[in-house]
């Protein structure tokens, strides 16, 4: 490990081998470390946090703190990091309430820009990308691979599909549906994510499978009731369309459209 000495770190706290801490950052207790995590200066990781291996944390980061929820009563609850995260200048994640999943998680390999905010309660898959400044309200559950872009706002109890791209000053105040584009204020669908699925290595063949699904869903003149179940009994044969129904059929604040 290397410590700076004018790092304040508590006895209940557990740091890992190949640990750093940087001048004057502050690590409470029931804290724990994973390997060769990397702390900046000026980072403040506060009680009920846990962080894995290999991840790099900027200058200013707030870890751990009490969630912004008039709702929140002290009761115990956790922030979990998973490994491989950078995340860079003034980055927030509040613990959670006991409500909901009772913990607000980020996976593996994500890239959490300057300014971003995750509150309590919420779920960050894997390899997502935050540009900076966006704001996630409480309980929100984000995708693996998804993209938003920097200055976005996202409401409370969203969720966000995996492979989707969203555009930069958006509003997200509905469900983002998986593998595709949206932007705007009010927000609204632009297209398949087609260069994010190729990228990804998506087969020609079940990109050409989404666009139908994409087409018949959000370009039909067919209520939307109707163009579920014709997509369902269509192509129902591919798993990525199966993610997209089963995504849709569970939303409860509403598809963007």
């Amino acid at each position: 490990m290397k410590i700076h000495p004018t790092a304040v770190i508590s006895p209940e706290a557990s740091l890992s081998d190949g640990v750093e801490v940087g001048p004057y950052s502050i690590i409470g207790p029931n804290v724990t470390i994973g390997k060769n995590t990397i702390i900046g200066p000026h980072v403040v990781i506060e009680s009920h946090t846990d962080i894995g291996e290999g991840n790099r944390i900027f200058q200013f980061c707030s870890l751990g703190g009490v969630p912004q929820d008039l709702k929140f009563k002290g009761e115990e609850s956790r922030v979990i990091i998973g490994n491989n995260n950078t995340l860079r200048e003034y980055v927030t994640i509040n613990r959670a309430t006991s409500d909901d999943i009772g913990v607000t998680i980020v996976g593996d390999n994500n890239f959490l820009m300057a300014y971003c905010h995750v509150a309590h309660n919420c779920k960050l898959g894997n390899n997502i990308v935050m540009a900076n400044a966006v704001n996630l309200s409480g309980h929100i559950h984000i995708e693996d691979y998804a993209i938003i872009g920097g200055l976005t706002g996202v409401h409370q109890f969203t969720r966000i599909g995996c492979h989707c791209m969203i555009g930069g000053a958006s509003a997200v105040v509905k469900d983002i549906p998986p593998y595709v584009l949206a932007a705007g204020n009010q927000m609204e669908i632009c297209g398949l994510n087609l260069i994010g699925l190729r990228r990804r290595g998506f087969t020609k063949e079940t990109i050409r499978v989404l666009k139908k699904a994409y087409i018949m869903l959000f370009r039909s003149e067919h209520l939307f009731s109707v163009s579920l179940k014709m997509v369902e009994k269509e192509y129902n044969n591919t798993l990525e369309v199966r993610h997209l129904l089963e995504f849709i059929k569970k939303s409860e604040r509403g598809i963007c459209r």
